[in-house]
């Protein structure tokens, strides 16, 4: 039994420009209800990362975001220790 839900109207743009993507590439037409169901099939499946978006902060971090740090470092070839450091950072 279809329920109404209200949209805001930037979504309500966007869901009908997938909608117009999804006939343009598949060549299907689908119903608002139709693509509003599979997009909520789609989220309940991934839905860590659906109850993550609704996180204020992103600590910790995820493994995606550790293996990019980790891509970013590089050895200086400097030997540093804590106090070396600190004078660094604080000065």
């Amino acid at each position: 039994m279809p329920t109404a839900v209200k949209v805001e109207e930037g979504a309500k743009s966007r869901l009908e420009e997938l909608r117009a993507e999804i006939r343009l590439r598949t060549g299907q037409k689908v119903t608002q209800q139709e693509l509003l169901t599979r997009l909520i099939d789609d989220a309940y499946e991934s839905r860590d990362a659906v109850i993550d978006s609704f996180r204020e902060s992103t600590v910790p971090l995820s493994e995606e975001e550790k293996e990019a740090m980790r891509r970013g470092r590089f050895a200086s070839g400097a030997e540093a220790d804590e106090e070396d450091i600190d004078d660094i950072l604080y000065g």
